[in-house]
C-alpha cells in the first residue's frame, strides 16, 4: 500500500472518529417519519413538507401544486492499489479525485387521486459525475448505431461531468389506481440513483448492474394499504427511443427470433406490507427482447434475445432500532454469445444472480450505523464492465473491459451523520474481492483497469475507503 493511500485511509477515519466525539442533540433525521425499513420508493413519498427544510420557494407554482426542490451530493473515495478507478464500484468510481455525484433539480406535481381523478408529473435533472449512469438511448444518450455501445452518453460536458434527465413523466391517479406514462426510474432492487434515498456512498452489484431506467407506461393499484401492484410496458432497459437495428453494420443475425424486431417489454409486481407495518415484500420482474453486440467489429452484427430480471426485497424492522433488508436478483439473457459457465449450462445463456443483506442501527436521531454484505455472481463473465464511465463516455470507446466470469463479494461498514435535518455526512470502509471461474478469467481491480482497449485488472481484491455528504435544499 502506498504512502498517499495509506494517508487517505486514515484521513477519512480521522474524520469519523472526530465527528462522533460531539455531543447529539435531537434532530429529525432527512426522511422525517419514513424508517429505512420502506421500500426503495419511499423517498418519492415523503412529501414536499416532510423532513428537510425546503429552502427553493416559487409561489406561483405553488399555488398549482407544483414544487420544485433538490439536492447536492459530493465524496471522495479512494482503493489500496492507487488505480484511477476503483474497479467496478460505478458512481463512486474515480479514486484519488474529489467528485460532485450530483446536483439534483425535481419539479413535480404529486397526482393525487383520494377525492377523484386528479394528474400530475415530474421532470429530473442530473449534473455531476453520476450522469453518464443514468442517461437512456435517444434522450440524453447516443443510439445504439452510432458507436457500438449501450449507451453513450450525449450531454457530456467533460468524462467526468454532464447532464442527464433521468426522469421526466406524466402521472394520472383515480382512487386507488394510477397510471405513470414518459421515462423513470426502475421500481427493482432496494437502491436507488438519488442519493438522498440511500444509507450508502457505494452501491451493491446488484443495483449498479441492473436497469436504472425505463421509458413507458406504469400502472400501479392498491386495493388496500397493505397491498399494491403494478404492472406496465417498456421500451428496454436504459432506453428511450432505440430501435432495434434492422439494416446496417449491426443488423440483427437471428431475426427469425420471435419478437426480434421490437424493444417491448414487460414490467410489473407486487408489494405486500404486514398488518403491523414492520414488514414488507416486493417481488418485481422485468422481461423483454435485448440487443447483444458481438464485439466490436460491425462486420460480426448483432444477436437478440430474452433478457429478465426478478427481483425480491424483504424489509423487516426487528426493533425500534435494527432493521434487516435482504435482496435477491436473478437475471438471465438468451443469445448472449457466451461460453457456458457451468457444467449443464446451455452454450450462449448469460445468468447472474446475487444476494444481499443489509443491517441499519439507529443510535440516536442524529447517528446511525450500517452494513452490508453482498454475494454476486456473474456466471458467465456477461453483465459486469468496468469502467463503465470509459465505456459510456464520447471519445472513449474500448477503454474498459469485462469477462469477469466468477463470484463478487463485498462487505461495506458505514455512519450516517445528521448534523441538521437537511444535512447528512455517509463515511464508509468497503473490501472486495472476486473469485474467478478459471485462473485465466479477467481480474476487476488493480492499476491496470481501464488503461487500454480490453485491458482487465491485476488484483482480485481491494480495499476502499471514501466519504460524502448530501446536503437537501
Amino acid at each position: 500500500m502506498s504512502v498517499r493511500s495509506v494517508a487517505v485511509w486514515v484521513l477519512l477515519v480521522a474524520c469519523a472518529a472526530a465527528m462522533a466525539t460531539r455531543p447529539s442533540r435531537a434532530q429529525p433525521p432527512v426522511e422525517s417519519d419514513v424508517p429505512p425499513a420502506a421500500t426503495r420508493l419511499a423517498w418519492e413519498e415523503t412529501g414536499y413538507d416532510a423532513g428537510p427544510l425546503r429552502r427553493l420557494h416559487l409561489p406561483a407554482l405553488e399555488d398549482r401544486r407544483i414544487f420544485t426542490y433538490g439536492w447536492l451530493e459530493a465524496g471522495i473515495g479512494a482503493n489500496n492499489w492507487g488505480a484511477a478507478f476503483n474497479g467496478p464500484v460505478t458512481l463512486a468510481d474515480r479514486a484519488w479525485q474529489g467528485q460532485v455525484n450530483q446536483l439534483y433539480l425535481v419539479t413535480e406535481r404529486v397526482a393525487d387521486g383520494s377525492e377523484g381523478w386528479d394528474w400530475g408529473g415530474r421532470v429530473d435533472l442530473l449534473f455531476g459525475t453520476d450522469y453518464p449512469f443514468t442517461t437512456a438511448r435517444g434522450l440524453d444518450a447516443f443510439l445504439f448505431q452510432e458507436f457500438s455501445i449501450e449507451n453513450v452518453a450525449a450531454w457530456g460536458f467533460s468524462k467526468d461531468y454532464g447532464l442527464a434527465m433521468p426522469q421526466l413523466y406524466a402521472d394520472f391517479a383515480v382512487r386507488d389506481l394510477r397510471l405513470r406514462c414518459g421515462h423513470f426510474y426502475s421500481i427493482l432492487g432496494y437502491e436507488e440513483v438519488p442519493a438522498i434515498g440511500n444509507f450508502f456512498y457505494t452501491h451493491s452489484y446488484s443495483m449498479q448492474f441492473s436497469p436504472f431506467t425505463f421509458t413507458g407506461c406504469l400502472g400501479s393499484w392498491q386495493p388496500n394499504d397493505r397491498l399494491t401492484i403494478y404492472s406496465g410496458i417498456h421500451t428496454g432497459w436504459n432506453n428511450f427511443s432505440d430501435p432495434m437495428p434492422a439494416g446496417g453494420d449491426w443488423a440483427i443475425r437471428n431475426r427469425d427470433y420471435p419478437g426480434s424486431g421490437s424493444t417491448a417489454g414487460y414490467l410489473g409486481g407486487v408489494e405486500l406490507l404486514s398488518g403491523d407495518g414492520r414488514q414488507t415484500l416486493a417481488i418485481m420482474t422485468t422481461t423483454g427482447n435485448e440487443l447483444t453486440p458481438l464485439g466490436t467489429d460491425p462486420i460480426d452484427g448483432s444477436l437478440v434475445g430474452n433478457r429478465s430480471l426478478i427481483s425480491t426485497v424483504y424489509t423487516n424492522r426487528l426493533g425500534e432500532r435494527l432493521t434487516w433488508v435482504f435482496q435477491n436478483d436473478n437475471g438471465w439473457q438468451f443469445n448472449a454469445d457466451v461460453a457456458p459457465g457451468n457444467a449443464g449450462q446451455p452454450a450462449g445463456l448469460a445468468q447472474w444472480t446475487s444476494f444481499v443483506n443489509y443491517l441499519f442501527w439507529t443510535f440516536d436521531d442524529r447517528w446511525m450505523g450500517g452494513m452490508r454484505l453482498e454475494y454476486f455472481r456473474d456466471n458467465n463473465g456477461y453483465i459486469v464492465t468496468a469502467p463503465i464511465r470509459n465505456e459510456s463516455s464520447l471519445g472513449n470507446p474500448g477503454f474498459w473491459a469485462g469477462d469477469f466470469a466468477g463470484s463478487f463479494w463485498e462487505l461495506a461498514f458505514g455512519l450516517n451523520y445528521r448534523p441538521t435535518a437537511n444535512l447528512v455526512i455517509r463515511p464508509e470502509l468497503r473490501y472486495d474481492w472476486f473469485s474467478p471461474n478459471t485462473p485465466s478469467t479477467n481480474r476487476p481491480f488493480g492499476r491496470p483497469l481501464g488503461q487500454g482497449i480490453g485491458t482487465p485488472g491485476d488484483r482480485l481484491g481491494q480495499f476502499y475507503a471514501g466519504c460524502d455528504f448530501v446536503w437537501q435544499w
